[in-house]
């Protein structure tokens, strides 16, 4: 099937949308992929639905804002959504949506995705595909990371052997080890860029630390590091989720913005490094995808800690858009009843498929 999938991250940069040609087991073909940026008033509704999730935190009705938000959510995938259809000349066959994010509570089992769905397949004219992470959290998983087994099929694509690594480094980082013989392990290793992130907005610096040189000019406060790496996040094993917003920030406040964002940086490197050094065995090679590949400065930081890591793009692949390509694959492998998650990926009970689907309740208009 070609599949369109959507992934709109808790960077709140704006929407990926990518095209595979895939039956859920196998990657056939790549098609076209875009990001389509949100303008500034849609990022305000989407920050602003953000912080009323973390105020109400799944106690009552859901704050009003989640409405606009959604709507937001929606207008941004349809315009993404059109734009690559005229690209690909053709409806895709099934769509993976997977919402914005607003607030992730697997201990609650409660993950709320916003953005309708049924929406989006009625204007697209496409059944889709979505609450791909319901239920696996129902049944006692984290809901989270997804995409393991889309890791595997990439890394089946470049002929590259296990033992390796994924890491994603979005918002949070979230790595998947695959073994020799095919074993998958997966979990949110701790933040990825999403503390960067906000430390930079919010001294008024820009949206992200660009080519990382903030963090490069500044020094690591190795007393700030070991306190946010005493969480409990890092206690334990198992597969393990977090929200963006589980690590304070409020001792950046009598710290430089460079200092600042190298002692963050050293924290999204070690937290991979503290995860990685509980696998089976060391990776030959990582892969890194996600907005943070692009930051040299913390791919530095990956390299002192873990040998050999390669961005997605120096392996052959998209590092911006794995993870829209991952919502493709695993609408495909829903449609199709496959599992989406497995007890060493999220700690589900058992493999889980997932995901309901929506079908358009009325014909397409004609392409033009």
């Amino acid at each position: 099937m070609l599949v369109m999938g959507y992934m709109s991250g808790t960077s709140l940069d704006g929407v990926d949308v990518a095209v595979l040609d895939t039956d859920g087991e196998r990657i056939e073909a790549f098609g076209p992929a875009m990001m389509m940026p949100f303008s500034a008033a849609e990022r305000a509704a989407l920050e602003k639905a953000t912080r009323d999730a973390l105020a109400w935190d799944g106690d009552g009705p859901q704050p009003l804002s989640f409405g606009l938000a959604g709507e937001v959510i929606e207008a941004a995938h349809l315009r993404a959504g059109n734009r690559l259809i005229a690209q690909l000349g053709r409806r895709p066959d099934l769509v993976g949506f997977h919402g914005q994010t607003v607030l992730h509570r697997p201990e609650r089992r409660l993950s709320v995705q916003i953005g309708d769905p049924q929406v989006i397949a009625e204007e697209l004219g496409v059944s889709v595909v979505a609450q791909m992470r319901q239920d696996d959290l129902l049944a006692g998983g984290q809901g989270a990371p997804l995409v393991p087994c889309y890791h595997a099929a990439l890394a089946e694509n470049i002929g590259v052997a296990g033992p390796m690594a994924f890491l994603n480094l979005g918002g949070v980082a979230n790595l998947t080890w695959i073994g020799a013989d095919g074993t998958l392990l997966a979990c949110d290793t701790g933040p990825g860029n999403g503390l960067i992130d906000q430390l930079v907005q919010a001294r008024g610096a820009g949206r992200y630390d660009d080519d990382g040189r903030l963090a490069a000019a500044g020094t690591v406060d190795e007393v700030v590091l070991a306190r946010l790496l005493s969480h409990d996040h890092f206690r334990g094993e198992g597969p393990k989720s977090l929200d963006r917003y589980d690590f304070p920030l409020d001792w950046t406040a009598d710290r430089s913005l460079e200092d600042a964002a190298a002692t963050l940086t050293a924290f999204t490197a070690e937290a991979v490094a503290v995860t990685a050094r509980a696998l089976p065995q060391a990776p030959k090679v990582w892969v890194v995808c996600g907005g943070g590949s692009h930051n040299p400065t913390l791919m530095q930081a990956l390299r002192a800690r873990l040998g050999d890591c390669r961005t997605a793009d120096q392996v052959g692949l998209r590092s911006d858009f794995v993870e829209a390509e991952a919502m493709a694959f695993l609408a495909a492998r829903s449609l199709r009843g496959l599992p989406l998650t497995f007890p060493a990926t999220t700690g589900a009970p058992h493999p889980l498929t997932g995901g309901t689907l929506h079908r358009p309740e009325r014909a397409p208009a004609e392409m033009v």
